[in-house]
């Protein structure tokens, strides 16, 4: 599955919920999400850091989706354009 193709199915599963939600209470929940993951990274358990990376990832195309991001595209930054420098 591409990242394009994930995103798809998080809009057709979810979009009419998240719009509704709209982005402020979404970012919530995707802020929580980042949470719930950065408590797993401190752990040993590999399928809870699995299980919290796959969450934020979808948290992360509702955001997009509900902002009309195409991930797949925004992420030529560093992909097709290349990113001079690092932070």
């Amino acid at each position: 599955m591409t990242i394009k193709d994930f995103q798809q199915f998080i809009r057709r599963q979810y979009y009419a919920r998240d719009r509704q939600r709209g982005t402020p209470g979404t970012f919530l929940w995707f802020v929580e999400e980042v949470g719930e993951l950065a408590s797993a990274l401190g752990g040993e358990d590999q399928a809870h850091k699995e299980e919290e990376f796959a969450d934020v990832f979808a948290w992360l195309c509702t955001l997009a989706n509900i902002n009309d991001v195409d991930i797949e595209s925004a992420i030529q930054k560093y992909t097709v354009r290349g990113v001079q420098g690092f932070k």
